[in-house]
């Protein structure tokens, strides 16, 4: 009986004899898909969240006053206090409201104090005459 079951269970290509194995040109055609999907999981999931990533360590650790923040917990508010030696963002959530928040716990900076409202420069009317 058992044999009835591996004649059943054994494919033709199971039953045939391979002759390169792995570093074949079948071996290398056969794990060619697997590396080409890596590459593009790499190229459009991986490669970006890191980047995006870097770019946030970055303005959490450039963080100052008037700082809008967005929290994890998806609290908006305006950075009072940042002390350089402590991980703790004082966030102002509503007027008179202040809130310590871990800087870890900021999931974005909406808009930096760094950069002004309005970056246009106005433009100069010329004068007839």
């Amino acid at each position: 009986m058992a044999s009835i079951f591996n004649d059943l269970l054994t494919t033709p290509a199971h039953a045939q004899a391979t002759g390169g194995g792995l570093l074949s040109g079948d071996g290398i055609m056969a794990v060619l898909p697997y590396v080409a999907m890596f590459g593009i999981f790499y190229f459009l999931l991986i490669r970006p969240q890191q980047v995006k990533q870097k770019q946030l360590r970055g303005q959490l650790s450039a963080l100052r006053r008037g700082d809008r923040v967005l929290t994890a917990g998806g609290i908006i508010g305006v950075v009072q206090k940042v002390s350089a030696e402590s991980n703790e963002v004082e966030v102002e959530i509503a007027p008179g409201v202040r809130v310590s928040v871990l800087r870890d716990t900021i999931s974005s900076v909406i808009t930096s104090a760094a950069t002004p409202a309005n970056d246009s420069t106005p433009e100069k009317t010329a004068k007839k005459g």
